[in-house]
């Protein structure tokens, strides 16, 4: 991960911008760089993945232009060479060298043609306009907010600007910025149609889509690792990855001490594929320490992301002290593709699909944020294979019907493609788990224990009515919020809602949103 920050004024004091971009160093620590333009400013912190020399920190300069971004350009040797034929030259083996060169000739076409994950902050020195933009998911994040003076800011994280700006936003992925317009350039959650492909040919492109995203995200000049849960999601994407490297991979699990689920999964997985696999196990007394910082990472005050960010980010800080491993595959944005545990009660195809549409759009504010902070913040880089692009705009175009569990089992289509020697039987057909349940069932009832002492009937409902805004509802919903708001005062707004299962379908209207309260839950947390 890298950090970036812009600003489009000269009427800010440096030192208080430098401040503000201080807060992200850990996403970049091996470089930082200010750079003065003639509109403003552009800030980067490095964290070297691709092109480890000097040569490839950002700022990129091309004439009076100059660009910071925050991504992986997947193809981009490809791309590269095309531009070289047209006369360009490049001194480094950063990928996100091709950016002006890929503006001067496409300008803000160009972000339709990227295959990539990327948050960017350009000045085109020829109108003196910023442009900024991410990409269709929102993978790589971006937040944007107004200086006293009218100004813009851009930055990699809302804990950037706070003090720069009163309110902050995030960046809508699939968009834009420029001259003061948002302009969204691919609805990536919109299928232009139903593709009509039977059961064997859907499963089969799903197989040969999700190796081609996975293999273009083993690509990295610094070591790599995977997170294992022993889950269907995490445990394709290290049975695939071993096969393409060939080599021992290293795989990292995370559990309870005294009730680890997913621990004997992973390690059945790890011992299947032959990875290099190490186990790190947590207390209640970790978890309890680790949660205000992990809220001030993760600048999310929504239960279920806190609740299924503490062992990730517990896991990547043992991974960051004990290993030289410094970019991270993970299983993150299959769920909202195949399928939940709720999705089952979906009433029909058509509110199964709008539902993955919508939790597709909001991915940016719940899943993918939690791979990101947890992982960044201990200054290594996440990689979201089920985020390529092309696998997510194919399997949102598939039939409905087809995603329906009309099989007895969720997420069939994902498990029909990789049936065969990819995985021990039993992991392919394992019942899904919340990763926050998976990790031990005691993390969460800990966490609702703690949130019980802290407050009493009488003192959480005082205190729950005085947020106008997604109003707390549990004890624990409080603790977050209160949390919360002493590292972002005011700006709940960044987050949308409190992530829950679809309370308008029969079986759904529950006030918790782990999958253990659904009648369906079954042999999930065994």
């Amino acid at each position: 991960m890298c950090s970036i920050m812009g600003y489009t004024g000269k009427d800010m004091e440096l030192s208080m911008l430098l401040k503000g971009f201080a807060a992200t160093e850990t996403r970049g620590p091996d470089m930082s760089r200010t750079m003065e333009v003639s509109g403003g400013w552009l800030f980067f912190h490095r964290l070297a993945i691709m092109g480890l020399e000097e040569s490839g920190m950002q700022p990129f300069t091309m004439g009076s232009s100059a660009v910071v971004c925050n991504g992986e350009l997947y193809g981009f040797r490809r791309m590269k060479r095309a531009l070289e034929s047209k006369g360009y030259a490049f001194q480094s083996d950063s990928d996100c060298e091709l950016l002006l060169p890929l503006w001067k000739e496409h300008g803000v076409e160009m972000f339709r043609l990227l295959d990539a994950e990327f948050a960017l902050i350009l000045f085109d020195g020829e109108t003196g306009s910023f442009i900024a933009a991410r990409d269709p998911i929102g993978i790589r994040p971006l937040y944007y907010g107004e200086s006293a003076t009218g100004k813009m800011l851009f930055a990699s994280e809302p804990k950037n600007l706070v003090g720069l700006c009163e309110r902050i936003y995030p960046f809508p992925p699939g968009h834009y910025w420029k001259d003061g317009v948002f302009t969204c350039y691919e609805d990536i959650a919109s299928p232009a149609g139903v593709c009509a492909d039977d059961l064997e040919t859907v499963c089969g492109k799903i197989r040969e889509k999700l190796i081609a995203g996975i293999e273009k995200r083993l690509d990295a000049d610094a070591p790599v690792g995977f997170l294992l849960s022993g889950g269907l999601d995490s445990s394709l994407v290290c049975a695939v990855s071993q096969r393409i490297l060939q080599k021992p991979i290293r795989t990292f699990a995370v559990g309870m001490e005294k009730d680890a689920i997913d621990l004997k999964y992973a390690k059945e997985v790890a011992e299947y594929i032959g990875s290099n696999h190490t186990e790190f196990f947590i207390t209640r007394e970790d978890v309890l320490e680790a949660l205000p910082e992990v809220i001030r990472a993760l600048g999310t005050f929504d239960i279920t992301t806190i609740r299924a960010s503490m062992g990730m980010y517990l896991l990547c800080k043992a991974i960051r002290a004990n290993t030289d491993v410094r970019v991270l595959l993970t299983g993150e944005i299959s769920d909202e593709l195949f399928g939940y545990k709720y999705t089952d009660f979906a009433p029909s195809a058509e509110a199964f699909q709008k539902e993955s549409e919508k939790r597709i759009r909001e991915l940016h504010m719940y899943d993918v944020l939690r791979a990101d902070r947890c992982i960044s913040v201990h200054s290594m880089e996440a990689r979201v294979p089920f985020g390529d692009l092309d696998f997510v705009r194919y399997v949102l175009s598939v039939d409905p019907e087809k995603k329906l569990n009309t099989y007895g089992k969720g997420k069939y289509l994902l498990r029909h493609a990789f049936e065969g020697d990819w995985l021990p039987h039993d992991i392919l057909y394992r019942e899904k788990a919340a990763f926050s349940d998976a990790v031990g069932h005691s993390l969460v009832d800990d966490l609702k224990a703690y949130a019980e002492e802290k407050y009493t009937d009488a003192e959480f409902a005082k205190r729950a009515a005085g947020y106008g805004y997604c109003p707390p509802f549990t004890k624990e919903s409080l603790l977050y919020r209160e949390i919360f708001e002493e590292y972002y005062p005011g700006n709940a707004q960044m987050i949308a809602d409190f992530w829950m299962p679809n309370r308008e379908w029969e079986g759904c209207d529950v006030q918790d949103p782990s999958a253990r309260v659904l009648s369906n839950y079954g042999a999930s947390g065994v």
